[in-house]
């Protein structure tokens, strides 16, 4: 498989798309607006207990506190009874941590929604081959370094390399064949960086960041360029030569596979990025075959529905929804990856009748989802087609991160029809008629309603004059949303609507 990492860097903004055979699977921003937070250290101060869901809420100068769970606070209670073996116990918090503590924090999770940061007291520093765990006497390899003797080999490095009560260790996925000298420089510049945040610690008051994560350009060059990514392509001289010596000092060879962009097409317009991310925030996406999936993200988790569409096959309906839901399979995995969408997922594959295929469908998504960063779940599809899953939320989705909802329609997108608003202004009318303290009204309306009183029920006006005795005239506002009016009384015309206007 062809991989490619593009870097784009203005001003206000970076953009990193990662590409898999020329086409878009990850797409990640850094705003100087919203900043990134995830990895960051902060020396924060408790503000409450709360024994009942054994947590803490954490004070680290965000707008809200960060989420502390008891399982990132402690290791599992040694004394475990017998019968508890095998379900992680862990000591009450409340015998932990106290209001006004004063703790260091990791964030793992950024603000989503109304929920604050997720925070961990489990503190790690990741580098490029290794993640260091200086509260931990871990050793661990990534799991995706699979051979036994290789794993074997870095667990007894690394028990080499590390001192009794230094800390420990994960080896990532890079790590693999790596030699001794690289793991223990890398170790030694970790533990040095620890020695800092330990310094830093005594200098400040909480809430404070005491450490900042790499930023996002940087990030990506240590935890995603290796031999596996065939090109990194980057259009700022600036990123480009803060690459070049960081590769120069951990892996020279990577170099050739550095660019420089200097074209005057833009970069991502070079790549036909810009119409790919156009398309990530549309509903609907269109699969290979002619079928295609509805994307419908809510606040308690993401409905995906999978249609045949246009394509019909010729003979075997079960052949032509295999085929749909083959191609929906990728697509998902895709679309997840590309938009970052976390959290529970349900996927409406359309029923198929044959086990086996069933079986194929499962098997095509998570072989697509095994190339996804973030963890994923996906149970076996059910009897009515339907396949749940989750996938590891860290951060908004690109969607939540580059919208906001609609002041309109209040993030539902729909709003009421110009029938619905006319019911609306006739039940404000008869009360402020039936009031009797008004003889003449104006109403305002956005020009589409008006326009369906004048042509679709011009007799309105007429019964409502004749039945309360009040002279009522019509205005169109091209200012006025869709779904919007204003009744207006008296001589002064002075707005009378919150008075007398309710759904």
């Amino acid at each position: 498989m062809k991989r490619q990492i593009l870097i784009n860097a203005a001003p206000h903004e970076t953009r990193v798309a990662i590409l898999e055979d020329n086409a878009l699977v990850e797409l990640m921003l850094d705003r100087a607006d919203s900043q990134r937070i995830v990895g960051d250290i902060y020396l924060g101060r408790v503000e409450g207990v709360l024994p009942g869901i054994q947590a803490a809420f954490v004070n680290i100068g965000s707008d809200k506190a960060g989420f502390l769970h008891v399982s990132d606070l402690a290791d599992e209670d040694p004394e475990a009874s017998e019968e508890e073996k095998g379900v992680k116990r862990y000591p009450p918090i409340q015998t932990l941590v106290s209001k006004g503590d004063e703790i260091l924090v990791q964030v793992t999770k950024e603000p989503i929604g109304t929920k604050g940061p997720r925070v961990t007291a489990q503190i790690s520093l990741p580098g490029r081959y290794l993640v260091y765990m200086p509260k931990s006497e871990h050793i661990g390899v990534s799991r995706k370094i699979e051979e036994r003797d290789e794993r074997t080999r870095l667990r007894r490095l690394m028990r080499n390399i590390l001192m009794p009560g230094s800390g420990g260790v994960i080896v990532r996925t890079v790590g693999k064949d790596a030699k001794r000298k690289p793991l223990e420089r890398e170790l030694k510049g970790l533990m040095k960086t620890w020695k800092k945040i330990e310094a830093r610690v005594g200098e400040h008051q909480a809430p404070a960041r005491i450490h900042q994560e790499a930023h996002l350009a940087a990030g990506i060059i240590r935890d995603l360029f290796s031999e596996k990514v065939d090109a990194l392509i980057v259009d700022s001289r600036e990123i480009y030569i803060e690459v070049r010596d960081y590769l120069e000092a951990v892996d020279p060879d990577l170099m050739k596979r550095v660019t420089l962009y200097d074209g005057t097409t833009p970069l991502f317009d070079k790549y036909d990025i810009e119409e790919e991310i156009r398309r990530s925030f549309e509903r609907r996406v269109d699969l290979p075959s002619g079928g295609y999936i509805v994307i419908e993200q809510t606040e308690a988790l993401v409905a995906i529905d999978v249609n045949t569409g246009r394509y019909t096959g010729k003979k075997d309906p079960e052949k032509t929804i295999l085929r749909t839901n083959l191609d929906a399979a990728r697509e998902v995995a895709r679309q997840l990856r590309l938009r970052d969408i976390g959290g529970i997922i349900v996927v409406d594959f359309i029923d198929m009748e044959d086990k086996a295929n069933r079986d194929k469908v499962m098997q095509e998504l998570r072989t697509h989802l095994g190339r996804d960063r973030a963890r994923t779940k996906a149970f076996q599809i059910s009897e009515l087609g339907l396949v749940e899953m989750t996938r590891q939320r860290v951060r908004p989705s690109v969607y939540h991160t580059v919208t906001r909802p609609c002041s309109y329609c209040g993030g539902s997108g729909r709003i009421a029809t110009p029938s619905t608003v006319v019911r609306r202004v006739e039940r404000a009318v008869r009360r402020v008629a039936a009031a009797k303290e008004e003889k003449r009204l104006v109403v305002r309306l956005h020009p589409e309603v008006a326009l369906h009183v004048l042509e679709d029920e011009p007799n309105l006006l007429r019964r409502l004059e004749s039945e309360y005795r009040v002279d009522i005239e019509i205005r169109d506002d091209p200012l006025m949303a869709a779904d919007e009016f204003r009744i207006l009384a008296g001589p002064a015309d002075v707005d009378v609507t919150a008075r007398y206007a309710v759904a």
